[in-house]
């Protein structure tokens, strides 16, 4: 196998699949990537054995062939080299030769048929939706995902597809976030996926904020991404998750109308004087006034007093500050509405104007 390629263009492929090579694993080949030279161009492939990301570069090869190199060494390699340098790679028996310049590294391989790959898909369903709305509906909810919950199915998030679209659900049991979008999907009948928690961190950093489309594939096992320079293919959670419509508040009579920026900025304020392990505020609703209030062990103590449309009956109620601030910051739009029962019950937060996105939070006692 022998190429030669320029710096960038092999740089950007390495960097869009490296998050997926762990520093420690069970299997040396995990920590090398698949480079397979043919006369289609060149293909990188890494995998943890959960997602597994293929990059694509067109590029004319001198000799084909496929071999596995050290990832890590070979993206420090290119990243230290100079701007639009060179770089020659040639593979003898279990040796990978590196030249650019003056430099030359010898670098240990391992054999291309050792490398685990996923088989082809038998895809149930395929559908294209845009990458750009993709991307915010996976960022509007992946903050509510658990983390390590013996719950497995909690660790990863819901994707909902049916013919009138598709929705992102993450809960950890203490809140709840869900997203919506309308689009032409072509199922007929309603599927649930659920996403590991990894594979959503890669997805994130991977999805351009663009027009372009995203073909999306939905095997029995697997979920596959297929963008124009990357392949994305991650297992599915086996388990079933919460019925999220029986979460959702009904019935709350209180409503809140506010300015979401003042209100998360009066937020963050007061949670600077929180207790650092519970994050816990109170809430005191009086007609178009509400308090914020905090304190901690050391006796400190934080109130914000803010404008509000609020006409309902004075209430008092306790949250766990972060999980207001994550749904706030995640929401689009200037204003918010907050819907509440009562001390006890959940609250529901959702945009002014639509509520495509909806965010669940439960009470704290303090």
């Amino acid at each position: 196998m022998k190429f030669k390629i320029q710096r960038e263009a092999f740089l950007k492929p390495l960097q869009q699949i490296i998050g997926v090579v762990e520093r420690r694993q069970t299997l040396p080949v995990l920590g090398n990537v698949l480079v397979q030279a043919t006369g289609q161009g060149l293909t990188l492939t890494a995998t943890d054995l959960e997602v597994e990301l293929v990059a694509r570069v067109n590029l004319a090869v001198d000799a084909g062939g496929e071999t596995t190199l050290p990832a890590r060494k070979l993206l420090d390699i290119c990243r230290t080299l100079p701007d639009e340098a060179w770089i020659e790679i040639s593979v003898e028996q279990d040796r990978a030769t590196v030249r650019s310049g003056k430099s030359r590294f010898t670098l240990a391989t391992l054999p291309a048929s050792d490398f685990p790959v996923v088989e082809e898909l038998k895809s149930v369903q395929a559908f294209s939706f845009p990458q750009k709305e993709l991307k915010e509906l996976i960022e509007r909810t992946h903050f509510s995902m658990a983390q390590q919950d013996v719950r497995y199915y909690l660790n990863g998030l819901m994707l909902e597809l049916d013919k009138k679209g598709i929705r992102s659900v993450a809960t950890d049991g203490h809140r709840l976030a869900m997203c919506e979008l309308a689009a032409k999907t072509g199922i007929t009948e309603s599927q649930q996926v659920i996403v590991p928690r990894k594979g959503v961190q890669e997805l994130l950093r991977l999805l351009e904020s663009d027009e372009g489309e995203v073909e999306i594939q939905l095997g029995g096992n697997h979920i596959r991404i297929n963008t124009l320079e990357i392949r994305f293919t991650s297992k599915l959670i086996d388990g079933r998750f919460p019925d999220y419509k029986r979460v959702m508040p009904k019935g709350g009579d209180k409503q809140i109308h506010a300015d979401r920026g003042r209100l998360r900025q009066a937020l963050a304020r007061t949670s600077i004087l929180s207790n650092e392990k519970y994050r816990g505020i109170r809430l005191s609703l009086d007609e178009n006034i509400l308090r914020i209030q905090a304190h901690n062990p050391e006796q400190e103590e934080a109130e914000e007093e803010l404008e509000i449309q609020y006409g309902g009956e004075t209430l008092e109620i306790g949250f766990n500050v972060t999980y207001l601030l994550d749904a706030l910051g995640a929401l689009p739009g200037e204003d918010v509405r907050i819907i509440l029962s009562d001390a006890n019950s959940s609250c529901l937060i959702e945009e002014g104007g639509s509520g495509h996105c909806k965010y669940v939070v439960m009470p704290m006692r303090l």
